[in-house]
This record gives C-alpha cells, structure tokens and sequence, in this order.
C-alpha cells in the first residue's frame, strides 16, 4: 500500500506526522509506504522524503515570486516521481499553492488525492473553491465552519478535528512547564513568538523586542521567553538582541525550540499571527497577536480578505476575543499597554479561559483516527 504526502513547513509536518501515525495504529493488510516531502516528525512516522520541508518553507508573494521557478520545478519533478511510482493516494496536507497544483496534475494522471487542512477559503479567496473541486477527490476539514462551505461547493469532505486539541492537555500544567523551564511559580512571565519563518524574525523581532524593553521599563519583574524553532532561527534572533541595545538587567531568555512549554509557563504572550495562535489558545493562555510582512505581499493579502481579523482565535470565536496589531499598527507601545492590561486584569484570564476550553472541546474529535480511517477508506477503493 503506497501512500505519497506533502507538507510545506514545520506545523505541517507535525499535523502530517499525526496522521501518518493514525494511518500506522491501523495496519493495512499490505506493507505501508510513505514516500514524498516532510520533515523530522514525518520521517520518523516512515516517510521517505525526497526533498526536506525547509525546501516549501517560503511566505509573502514576494518571497514567493523570488522562489517560483525553484518551487515550480520542484513541483514538476515531484509529481514525475509519484506517477512512476503509483500510490494508491496522495495526500497534500497544507501548503495549498504548492499541493493544489499537484494535486491537480496527479488527479489527472489517475492518482486519487486528498487534501488536509483546507485553505482560508472563509477568509480570502474563495475563488479557490473551484480549483480545489478540481484538484481534490476528498477534503479532511479541522475546523467545523467549513463544512457547510465545502457542501455547498459540492465537494466531498469530512470534518476530523484540528490534532494539537488532541494533542494539548484540556487543562494546562503551568507549575509542570515552570519547574522544566527553571521558572518560579509566582513569577510574572511574557512569552515572545515571533515565527518559525527567516522572514518572520526579520521582521517581528524588533518590535517584540522593543515592547519587551517598554514593559521592562514599568514591570521590572516581568520575565521574558523567545523560544526559536531551529538552530539558525536562534542564531539570527540573537543577532536581532544584540542589535536592540537592552538594558543588561533585563530578564530575556532565548530557549530551543520549547515554544509550547514557554506559552504553558506563561501569564501572557505576544504571538505571531499563525498556527502558533492556535495553540496559545488551547493552552488557555491570553495573547496579543501581531504580524509584519512586505508592504506588497501584505496590500495583496488584504484587497482578498472577508473578515476584519486574521488571528484564528478571532475567527474560531467569531469576534474580537484578543487583540491584533497587524502591519502598520505592529507598534511597540500599544502591544506593551495591551499586554500589561492583559497581565492585570484577572477577570480577563479567567474569561478567556473559559472561551477556549469550549474552542478546545468544539475542536476535540480524535483526529489523527478519523484522517486514518477515512484514508484508508480513499486508498482502498478500487
């Protein structure tokens, strides 16, 4: 039983991962081989990986434009070495602009596809749609308001649950994370994501920096934690820190990797817009959710957007649950106010915190067990 598979960037390799282990709880009567792009999580689930994650890892038209005739022959390569090798089902998970159009191309060779994680079509571009009923045999939705779009559309699809609400415990271990991380129990702690992308530290180191430096000012106390994803990330946010000139006293640790274990830890955090928002809100943590990119990728991204926010608690909420400071407004000073406000309001943490547990239990389904089953029904259909 051959089954090839794509993801584009670190959380798609750990969404991918989840499946691919689902896939493996439930053996198929013949041998199970995983073949395509991923990374580390997903080679450790089997996957043998023709190019590494770091290879789709690119963000902001710009970025992309730069990167297109790579991508674009990365692409064409890939899907030759699918269709000589014939799986019984492909399945994108992520990284649409990049698995659409193979996915398309593998349709028409007559490999079944499936798609997990659908694109933002209830945020901007919905156009999408079309393509997607063209290049997509069945779609594993992990949010439950896209059902409804995908009926209307007429394209078959089944809601599975988002994996990190199966993954993340429904009630925290702050007392556990601090005691990892060297953390005193009373101690006031920030967490700083700014992204797993070059392009995210270029661009949102400094103002997280520089909010830090401001809360430092008012709240000498207050720690602060900056996990980065890999080792070249720390490399060059270190480089960002030494740039920023802070005071000496200042409490700032730049952890590996960690990032779950620092939002646990944490009274508060100051997040980059993405999948890290996420999971902030599963852990019951109240955010700040900020994003910068290139002025022309960002004017492209908001002509095509619907909705007035683009933080997924926002959206999985249906309103204004926390603030966003996006672009222009990703500014030192309001995000320091509305983190310390944040800090001193305890009413606020305990009403968010009833808000995501019930986002938590909404998106709760088992998964990696329900992608499972529906794959191998997909792959075993003759």
């Amino acid at each position: 039983m051959k089954i090839a598979c794509v993801a584009g960037e670190t959380s798609g390799d750990l969404l991918a991962a989840a499946v691919l282990h689902g896939l493996k709880q439930s053996p198929f009567t013949e041998p199970l081989e995983l073949f395509g792009i991923g990374g580390p999580a997903m080679q450790a689930q089997g996957l043998e990986a023709f190019w590494t994650i770091d290879a789709l890892s690119v963000r902001g038209y710009v970025e992309v434009l730069n990167a297109l005739p790579r991508l674009l022959w990365m692409r064409h390569q890939l899907k030759q070495k699918i269709i000589m090798r014939r799986p019984n089902l492909f399945l994108g998970v992520d990284a649409p602009d990049f698995n659409l159009g193979l996915e398309r191309g593998l349709k028409r060779a007559g490999i079944k596809t499936a798609h997990f994680i659908s694109p933002s079509v209830w945020a901007w571009r919905s156009e999408r749609l079309k393509h997607i009923g063209k290049a997509v045999d069945h779609m594993l939705l992990v949010f439950p308001m896209e059902k409804k779009i995908y009926a209307e559309a007429g394209i078959p699809a089944t809601f599975v649950g988002h994996p990190m609400a199966d993954e993340i415990a429904l009630q925290p271990d702050v007392e556990g994370a601090r005691k990892t991380l060297g953390i005193a129990s009373q101690a006031v702690v920030i967490a700083l994501l700014p992204g797993s992308r070059k392009s995210e530290i270029q661009f949102l180191v400094p103002p997280f920096l520089d909010t830090a430096k401001l809360i430092h000012q008012s709240r000498r106390e207050v720690q602060f934690l900056m996990p980065a994803a890999n080792a070249q990330l720390k490399v060059l946010i270190e480089a960002k820190i030494r740039q920023a000139n802070l005071p000496s006293e200042m409490n700032l640790r730049v952890l590996d990797g960690q990032s779950r274990l620092s939002v646990e830890a944490c009274n508060t955090a100051l997040v980059a817009s993405g999948t890290a928002t996420l999971e902030t809100a599963l852990l019951k943590k109240p955010m700040v959710i900020a994003y910068k990119m290139p002025r022309i990728s960002y004017m492209r991204m908001r002509d095509m957007a619907y909705l007035p926010y683009v933080g997924l608690p926002n959206i999985l909420g249906g309103g204004w649950i926390v603030p966003e400071f996006i672009q222009e407004n990703a500014l030192p000073k309001p995000m320091a106010q509305a983190l310390l406000k944040q800090l001193d309001s305890p009413s606020f943490q305990s009403e968010i915190a009833d808000r995501f547990l019930a986002l938590h239990l909404s998106l709760r389904q088992g998964c990696a067990q329900k992608s499972a089953a529906k794959l191998r029904e997909l792959a075993e259909q003759k």
